[in-house]
């Protein structure tokens, strides 16, 4: 497969964007806790329409311009993480919800901390809405881009009438 990356400037720094044939498969914040090895990037992309078009839509869900992406994607992984992932997609902008709830949708609460693993692992970070998912009791909890990332795209995604109700 033609494996290429690109890297954007952001609002939240430079993310890296990877693709595999017709496929995004990867998007990394700078010091991502599981960010892979520089050499599975590939070559640096130039006029790569599909890195490109993932930029833009990048770029644009950041300035607040977008709530979805419209990118074909694909994320290697083995059958429980797809299955947590698949999960992560159905989270409406805007929207939270927690580890145990997602292990409940699995079928046992008892997983949510192989369901923590898996949203950990994800390798589409923004892309697939892991930042959308918190601790039991409301709190941010990891995520690979770091702390401070979350909750810019929490609070980029906060619906105005919680944000107007904030004290600070």
């Amino acid at each position: 497969m033609n494996t290429r990356h690109t890297v954007v400037d952001t609002t939240l720094g430079p993310v890296t964007i990877v693709a595999e044939g017709d496929a995004v498969t990867g998007l990394y914040f700078q010091h991502h806790t599981r960010r892979p090895a520089r050499e599975t990037f590939g070559a640096v992309a130039t006029g790569d329409t599909l890195l490109a078009e993932a930029a833009t839509q990048v770029r644009d869900y950041l300035a607040g311009r977008r709530q979805g992406f419209a990118l074909p994607l694909r994320a290697d992984g083995d059958a429980f993480q797809r299955a947590v992932w698949s999960i992560l997609n159905e989270i409406p902008y805007g929207g939270t919800t927690t580890y145990g709830r997602i292990a409940e949708r699995l079928g046992d609460r008892g997983l949510a901390y192989r369901v923590g693993q898996a949203v950990g692992a994800n390798p589409l970070c923004v892309l697939v809405p892991c930042h959308r998912v918190l601790g039991a009791n409301g709190n941010l909890t990891g995520y690979a881009g770091g702390l401070e990332r979350k909750r810019a795209l929490l609070e980029l995604e906060e619906p105005a009438q919680v944000r107007a109700g904030r004290l600070f």
